[in-house]
């Protein structure tokens, strides 16, 4: 039986975080793109969003019921402890997260993820089928629900089903690692459309559906033996630019970012990093590179110094742990050999960071060092470009993020090729002011009208013009 919303997105997390209360427990808004671009659309609908609250639960039945908020009907969907640690954990962060970030590390894989993650898809398709009107559109979002296409189609083929990957889609060589290939492709294939961050992501999809499933891709799409055509297609996911240029301008920000500047110790340059503790981010390889220009005197402490924000990331997971301790003891020998009493070298942040704060660090940093050895878009270099009203700074960028194709004057950098990132880094930290600002001026101009409200009206127009199956 079919629900009432016309508009439904499907996400592994809803976009709240809960407070608790003296009352219990309730729910505000989180932060991020994703929602700013979705929230006018749900409200305007009537639309639904459909994920975890973030709190597991011993039990299915004790999620929170329904709850609007912002204009938004928020629909959780519970987790369990060992589901979290089987399917979100396990399967998505273990097996898929490494895999499709061309096996930086080594894919872990094990027969119960796959079925914790195959049970929890189920779940997700189940609540959108009660939730999502005859006819509705269904988005659904990244790697940890790509069954959740195929297995709702199977129940609503009245539906127009959307998915969108936010991180990159392996070659053929590497997804066939993957012991369930079939079964993922076969689930991305329920969507009408699947959009991914590059057109290279989309290359790949489609050749896997010929080499797995034996299926004949032409131009952007592939045809099903029940006659339905999926397409694929590129849609760069960006951020709220006006958002992050608005809060770069708000005086306070302004006078943050002096305040920063001023307990560094007013150094000539600031080099900012600002990720999750993640190995696909290139930390530990990007103070090795700070140590060395140090140890080469091409840089020099407490004149140059290195901020280096590091979000707490999976850490229950074995992987994040070993980075950690590695990371650490990085910045420990660097700050042991090249510090002075009160002035470290480098001055690493394990923890989180409110938007205001960040804004003020942007505009405190002179180059912010973006070096992911592989990223599907990377949002924080967009961030920095936005919150350089001031059109000065420099950008020093892995041309193995997303962004890179569209931040094309940012000094980009091979990030597996050590002396390349460092030639690029001097190059940042000596640019002339003049280049900065018209290299800051067009990366700039481009945000403002690729941001993320166009990004998302880009994927629901192509989306509206996918064959529909009743």
């Amino acid at each position: 039986m079919a629900g009432s919303s016309s508009f439904v997105v499907v996400a592994n997390r809803l976009p709240v975080d809960q407070v608790n209360t003296p009352e219990g427990p309730t729910y505000r808004r989180s932060p991020g793109g994703l929602v700013t671009a979705l929230q006018p659309v749900l409200a305007q609908h009537k639309g639904t969003w459909i994920g975890w609250t973030g709190a597991t639960t011993k039990h299915e039945d004790r999620a929170p019921e329904a709850f609007e908020l912002d204009g938004m009907e928020l629909y959780p969907v519970p987790l369990s402890p060992s589901e979290m640690e089987r399917y979100y954990e396990g399967f998505s962060n273990s097996s898929l997260w490494p895999l499709y970030h061309d096996a930086v590390e080594q894919p872990v894989y094990k027969r119960r993820w796959w079925e914790e993650y195959r049970r929890v898809n189920q779940r997700f398709a189940d609540a959108t089928a009660k939730v999502a009107a005859q006819n509705a559109t269904v988005w659904v979002q990244d790697y940890q629900l790509q069954l959740v296409p195929a297995m709702l189609r199977e129940q609503r083929p009245d539906l127009r089903i959307g998915f969108f990957l936010h991180i990159p889609f392996p070659p053929v060589e590497l997804f066939n690692q993957l012991p369930r290939r079939a079964e993922v492709l076969k689930g991305l294939l329920g969507a009408d459309l699947v959009g991914f961050q590059r057109p290279l992501g989309a290359h790949n999809f489609l050749q896997l559906t010929r080499h797995v499933l034996g299926l004949r891709p032409r131009g952007d799409s592939v045809e099903l033996p029940d006659g339905r055509t999926v397409v694929a297609g590129a849609f760069p996911i960006s951020i709220d630019f006006a958002e992050m240029q608005n809060l770069a301008q708000n005086p306070e920000v302004i006078q943050r970012s002096e305040e920063i500047r001023s307990e560094l110790g007013n150094p000539r340059s600031v080099i900012l990093g600002v990720d999750r503790l993640d190995y696909t981010k290139g930390i530990e390889r990007r103070l090795k590179i700070f140590r060395e220009l140090l140890t080469e005197k091409r840089l020099t402490a407490p004149e140059v110094v290195m901020v280096q924000v590091a979000t707490p990331s999976r850490e229950r997971i074995e992987q994040y742990q070993s980075l950690r301790v590695k990371v650490e003891r990085e910045v420990g020998r660097i700050n042991g050999e090249y510090g002075r009493v009160g002035q470290a070298a480098v001055h690493y942040l394990h923890q989180s960071y409110s938007r205001t704060e960040l804004a003020a660090l942007y505009r405190a940093a002179d180059v912010m060092m973006v070096t992911p050895l592989r990223d599907g878009m990377n949002l924080v270099a967009k961030e920095y470009v936005a919150a350089r009203v001031d059109n000065a700074g420099a950008l020093v960028l892995s041309e193995f993020a997303g962004a890179a194709a569209e931040l094309r004057q940012a000094f980009l950098c091979n990030p597996h090729d050590l002396d390349g990132v460092k030639e690029s880094l001097m190059r940042a930290v000596t640019i002339d002011p003049t280049d900065a600002a018209r290299r800051m001026r067009t990366m700039r101009r481009h945000l403002r009208t690729h941001d993320v409200q166009a990004w998302a009206e880009s994927f629901l127009t192509a989306l509206d013009r996918t064959g529909r199956t009743a």
